[in-house]
């Protein structure tokens, strides 16, 4: 086996955990998912087993991700970015960094609301940054209600309870930074010239 070949095969098992990770599955729900048991799904991700295609297709079905994205497949020539949305029941979830870990870029677009929907705030691992392209933005905060509007930014430790929907009958458009590990961004802007 060659040696590129072989990186290859070696980064599947973390590009695997990172995508489940992701998804917020546990490996007993990937393993559900997949058909796949729990332990040939660990030691898979852990790298204790090496990826065949009998294993690595039902995981791309889980994740609705193409097979090549799974191996980190060459590219083909092809300038294309083929970007694979992830349908929810409130909305679309549009993935814009195709690596696993750090911080994830997502285009998100929320179903239209009636204004009037019951938060049901949640909380979990991670840092959130969210830039308001169209429509208005309810964002629950802790004990904190607010309406965002376009152009207007929000950022967060989502270990504070939080909820978020459509303020209106308008759907929402929304750029979103998250860090599953809580990774914040650094904005660096370049001093001010003194006259």
């Amino acid at each position: 086996m060659t040696t590129d070949l072989t990186a290859m095969l070696d980064a599947v098992g973390p590009r695997l955990r990172a995508m489940r990770n992701q998804r917020n599955l546990t490996l007993a729900e990937a393993s559900e998912g997949t058909g796949i048991s729990v332990s040939t799904l660990s030691r898979l991700e852990s790298g204790q087993r090496k990826p065949t295609l009998e294993l690595l297709l039902p995981i791309a079905r889980l994740h609705q991700v193409p097979l090549e994205e799974l191996i980190d497949a060459p590219e083909t020539g092809d300038p294309r970015i083929h970007l694979k949305p992830h349908v929810h029941h409130w909305g679309t979830a549009l993935p814009l960094t195709r690596r696993p870990g750090g911080i994830q870029a997502f285009k998100m677009v929320l179903k239209s609301g009636t204004g009037k929907e019951v938060p049901e705030p949640q909380s979990h691992e991670g840092y959130d940054w969210m830039y308001i392209l169209n429509g208005k933005l309810r964002l629950v905060l802790g004990e904190n209600d607010f309406i965002l509007k376009p152009g207007e930014v929000a950022e967060f430790d989502t270990r504070t309870p939080h909820w978020f929907a459509s303020a209106t009958s308008e759907p929402v458009e929304l750029l979103t930074l998250f860090g599953q590990q809580g990774e914040r961004l650094h904005v660096r802007a370049r001093p001010k010239r003194q006259d």
